[in-house]
């Protein structure tokens, strides 16, 4: 049975939150006072012509404060519609000036300004309507007696009945007097549907509206609509953006009863349901119910993406709105963190699905935008890195700007800013005198620059090539030693030589070649297969980068920008991304691609294998993978069929069945020959096997993960 995890309904049944309303007795627009006014409804309506504002001659009456309220006019009883009672607040504007000739009229002067405040005050207060399709204006003469005239103090109020409007419609009030003294006084309200009101006996409209139950069943969200078999209706499924109007997204007209199944992972906050009748001047009911979901928000991150426009600009692409800072940040060579930048991009939520503006005079590969929610990074992008290439070997300098033209410069590292000229060893500091002079020389690239400050990007391959320099002479001479050994003991190093003249061609080719390997954290025992493959592939020699070993890096920078690193330095260096698929990595991997028939698999606070999807997917799809992928699998854990159409655009091997053909693929073009990688794949299979026995355990047995199971027990 399905287990009911949010209960909607839209029926026009009775329950606690359903408001009762007045009725209003006759046909007839009418308006009255607060005790002590008076009131007269003008017959008709009137042209809607707000015009200029005046200054007031004396005090006048101004409105100050709209309110609203829901009321029924009825024509019989089962015949009402949706009325709109509005109720104007009035209050005394300005106030009496003494006559500038005063001394030249005397009395005469005293004695008219005496009468004008006897006088009482009358106002014309004009009250616009719009509700599509429908707009109309009505205007109130008011007169409040000289008892009641004080400058700055409410008077009173008015009360029209009413303006009727169609159920769940949007409704914009205006309010101001004729002549105008003061900026009109506007109120946008959304009117409640059939579900938020007491009117299933009294609007006939809603008496056919279908009953819609919102459930899960699994995974699996279902909509039933429980109406007759004859009545035919209108679903509409839409992202209801807070930035520009709803985005359809589908639609359907259908007979009901209807249940239809939605896929977990297309759901987000703003979608939302609207439902009606198919009927003439139907009432249309929405309810957005995924609002709080946590699949839905994770979705919707998923959905996200950065973009740069040329030539300063940006823009996140999302269905709904994102509550999320961005900033902008440097991304060093040599990996780490990513370092804030100043300017920071404003402080406020990013709107999404439009074009913004970098606050930078340059671009630069090394700049990244971060997207942070609720102070969690939930996007980093280097959105120069595709246009302008990859990360540089540059030096960030900052200068800061102080009052009277105070100046400082500092180089911005991993451990912070660090001056230039400094006595600490860093970087920065020893060649601090290198870079204030290509500063002052014109060698620097110029990033940002105003009254705060600037940004300084100076390249440093120069240095290191100084410094290499140096490394390379002594290198020569450490091999001329070694020659002139060799000649003196060549009978004895010849035998060593015939031993080591095949590695030494192939190794010093397999030393070149990095390997990173990808695998989601199934269980324990998963984990030291993975350890144990590893370790066995560090012996070919191979440099390889796998989370097991980088688990304080992993806490320090996240998942996620640990593997950006780790992908980059892995990618620029002629590797190879390594692949290891297990069921818990094939769910994962259904749950991104939006399989239906994939289980979600809860992820570990070190699962990089997860965080890296969002740039391994990517490369798949626009066909950038092949000769920088590989896949593999364990025997007996998974089944070939099992790993996903996409990733089979790359080799996939079965371990430990394929290891040779697996160890050829990661060495390369230097690989030795196939006598030479079976022994050694076969002094590797002996190293796994313990490992992979420990894994596999028949079902039922304490201790399985989550990911070792079956795969008759896999749904696909």
């Amino acid at each position: 049975m399905p287990v009911s995890w949010f209960l909607l309904s839209l029926a026009l049944g009775r329950n606690p939150v359903v408001l009762s309303l007045e009725r209003v007795v006759g046909l007839q627009d009418a308006a009255r006072c607060s005790p002590g006014l008076s009131c007269h409804l003008w017959d008709g309506d009137v042209l809607c012509l707000p015009g200029s504002i005046v200054s007031a001659p004396g005090p006048v009456l101004v409105p100050t404060r709209l309110q609203t309220e829901l009321v029924l006019r009825c024509h019989e009883e089962t015949d009402c519609d949706l009325c709109v009672r509005v109720v104007i607040h009035l209050a005394v504007h300005g106030s009496w000036e003494e006559p500038e000739d005063e001394e030249k009229f005397g009395g005469a002067a005293d004695a008219e300004l005496e009468e004008h405040r006897n006088a009482s005050l009358q106002a014309h207060v004009v009250l616009s309507f719009q509700a599509y399709p429908t707009a109309r204006c009505v205007l109130l003469e008011v007169q409040v007696p000289a008892a009641l005239v004080q400058p700055g103090q409410p008077v009173g109020s008015v009360v029209f009945d009413c303006f009727e409007a169609a159920l769940g419609a949007e409704v914009r009030i205006w309010s101001y007097t004729q002549p105008r003294y003061q900026k009109e006084l506007n109120l946008t309200q959304q009117l409640p549907d059939c579900r938020g009101l007491e009117v299933q006996d009294s609007i006939q409209s809603c008496w056919a509206l279908p009953w819609l139950n919102v459930s899960a069943d699994g995974e699996d969200v279902r909509l039933v609509l429980d109406v007759s078999e004859e009545q035919r209706f209108g679903l509409s499924l839409y992202w209801n953006q807070a930035q520009g109007p709803a985005k359809p997204w589908w639609h359907r007209n259908l007979t009901g009863p209807q249940t239809i199944t939605l896929n977990h992972t297309d759901l987000v906050p703003c979608l939302c349901i609207q439902v009606w009748p198919l009927e003439p001047d139907s009432v249309r009911t929405s309810i957005c119910p995924f609002k709080e979901d946590p699949r839905a928000h994770r979705n919707l991150w998923r959905a996200a993406r950065l973009h740069l426009l040329p030539p300063q600009g940006w823009r996140l692409d999302a269905p709904c709105s994102l509550p999320a800072e961005a900033t902008l940040c440097w991304q060093a060579l040599d990996g780490g963190p990513c370092q804030p930048l100043v300017p920071p991009l404003p402080r406020e939520n990013v709107t999404v699905n439009k074009a913004l503006e970098f606050p930078l005079l340059k671009g630069h590969p090394n700049i990244c935008i971060q997207v942070n929610s609720w102070e969690t990074l939930q996007l980093q992008e280097c959105l120069w890195a595709d246009s302008l290439g990859p990360l540089k070997d540059d030096m960030l300098l900052v200068e800061t700007r102080g009052p009277q033209d105070n100046r400082s410069l500092c180089a911005l590292e991993a451990s912070g800013c660090t001056p230039l000229l400094s006595g600490v060893s860093t970087r920065a500091a020893r060649l601090g005198e290198q870079l204030l002079q290509d500063l002052r020389s014109g060698q620097c690239l110029q990033l940002w620059d105003d009254d705060l400050g600037a940004l300084w990007a100076c390249p440093m391959d120069k240095y290191v090539h100084q410094r290499w320099a140096l490394v390379w002479l002594a290198c020569l001479l450490l091999a001329a030693v070694l020659f002139l050994l060799l000649l003196l003991k060549k009978n004895h190093v010849k035998g060593w030589l015939r031993l080591l003249k095949e590695d030494v061609r192939v190794g010093a080719a397999a030393r070149s070649r990095a390997a990173l390997l990808l695998y989601s954290a199934d269980d324990a025992g998963f984990e030291r297969l993975v350890g144990a493959l590893a370790s066995a592939l560090c012996q070919l020699p191979l440099r390889v980068a796998v989370d097991l070993w980088s688990r304080r890096e992993l806490s320090a920078q996240g998942p996620l920008a640990w593997f950006h690193a780790q992908r980059r330095q892995t990618l620029q260096e002629g590797g190879v991304v390594v692949l290891l698929f297990s069921p818990g990595a094939v769910a994962l991997c259904h749950e991104w691609l939006q399989d239906a028939a994939s289980a979600p698999v809860a992820h570990g606070p070190h699962d990089a294998f997860a965080a890296s999807l969002s740039c391994v997917l990517p490369d798949f799809l626009q066909g950038r993978a092949p000769g920088r992928y590989v896949g593999a699998y364990f025997d007996r854990l998974l089944s070939p069929d099992a790993v996903p159409a996409l990733f089979r655009t790359v080799p996939v091997f079965s371990l430990p069945s394929q290891l040779p053909d697996f160890l050829g693929t990661l060495q390369g073009p230097g690989a030795p020959r196939h006598g030479r990688l079976a022994e050694r794949a076969e002094q590797m299979s002996r190293v796994l096997q313990p490992a992979l026995d420990s894994c596999f355990r028949p079902p039922g047995t304490p201790g399985m993960g989550r990911g070792m199971r079956p795969e008759a027990e896999e749904r696909t």
